[in-house]
């Protein structure tokens, strides 16, 4: 008689490439999330396929940075190299490549900037399609804009269209709140603003009709799924977005705050970490998900196999 169902295949997991490394590190505010070095990449996407989640998100750690962040449309920056190896190693496994330019510039901000400190949108949105058109050139299966930038999709569909990959589909971080609970992420992603911060062009917290109205304008310019980032402070918004694009996958971020939570909760022997990881997820998928990003993609996949 249950209504809501979790499957291993309905998760994603996150995985930090770090050119700099030889061994794996760990990240302190994320409790079990490593950054892991290129030549471990592969084992790390072969264990999660082995436990049928279904699919990658990569983000990347460059070794160099500019004002630019010309690394990441390199044709041998790290998330090409990343997804080539994990291609060459598990051919079938889905990979979804973050496109950014955070991790990317010495300012951390997500796109180019202009000489008073603002993000130059036109300009940053050209430079998206490069990074697009990259990943997809070294194999990538969808490519996944997160830098909430206007007109970010179109020009990424007409970059990837250019380039004879007009296969490849868009994921579009369309409804990315200036939330408080991205800061682990950022310590595990070396991504964070040196200065200001990236309320001008993510969305304010005390919205909620705004998010159709981005969701709408992303589907318009050619986005194949939508994503609502974070989850659980935003689950109205999940659901509201499933109730008006019915037809449009749908993918929830259960970020790096909300993992960071439970995991602290778990550490101090407040919550069971089973229970709280799976009662979550499923409220995730209750609210309207059909995918969720979330740290928590292997030991929820590994538990949902042990009740099947």
């Amino acid at each position: 008689m249950a209504e809501t169902a979790l499957q291993p295949r309905r998760l994603i997991a996150p995985l930090f490439v770090h050119e700099g490394l030889e061994a794996p590190a760990a990240v302190a505010s994320m409790p079990g999330v490593m950054q892991w070095p290129l030549a471990q990449v592969p084992r790390q996407a072969q264990q999660l396929a082995d436990l049928g989640v279904g699919a990658v998100l990569l983000f990347g750690l460059p070794r160099t940075k500019d004002a630019e962040g010309s690394s990441a449309w390199a044709e041998d920056g790290i998330i090409p190299k990343a997804v080539a190896a994990i291609k060459h190693a598990v051919p079938d496994f889905p990979v979804i490549t973050d496109v950014c330019l955070c991790e990317y510039t010495e300012h951390g901000h997500c796109g180019l900037l202009s000489p008073t400190g603002d993000v130059l949108n036109d300009e940053s949105v050209e430079r998206l399609g490069r990074v697009a058109v990259a990943h997809a050139r070294a194999g990538a299966d969808l490519v996944a804009p997160s830098a909430m930038l206007d007109g970010m999709v179109a020009g990424i569909r007409s970059a990837l269209d250019a380039a004879r990959a007009e296969h490849i589909p868009i994921l579009s971080y369309s409804v990315k709140y200036a939330s408080a609970f991205y800061g682990p992420f950022r310590d595990a992603a070396g991504g964070a603003p040196r200065f200001g911060d990236r309320a001008g062009h993510q969305m304010a917290v005390t919205n909620a009709r705004e998010a159709q109205r981005e969701h709408t304008a992303d589907v318009a310019e050619g986005a194949d799924l939508l994503m609502v980032k974070p989850a659980l402070a935003y689950l109205d918004v999940i659901r509201t977005t499933r109730d008006r694009h019915p037809d449009v996958p749908l993918v929830a971020y259960n970020v790096s705050g909300e993992y960071a939570m439970l995991m602290a909760a778990v550490d101090r022997g407040w919550l069971d970490e089973r229970r709280a990881v799976l009662e979550t997820l499923t409220a995730i998928r209750r609210a309207g998900a059909d995918l969720i990003i979330t740290y928590h993609a292997a030991s929820a996949a590994q538990w949902l196999a042990e009740t099947d």
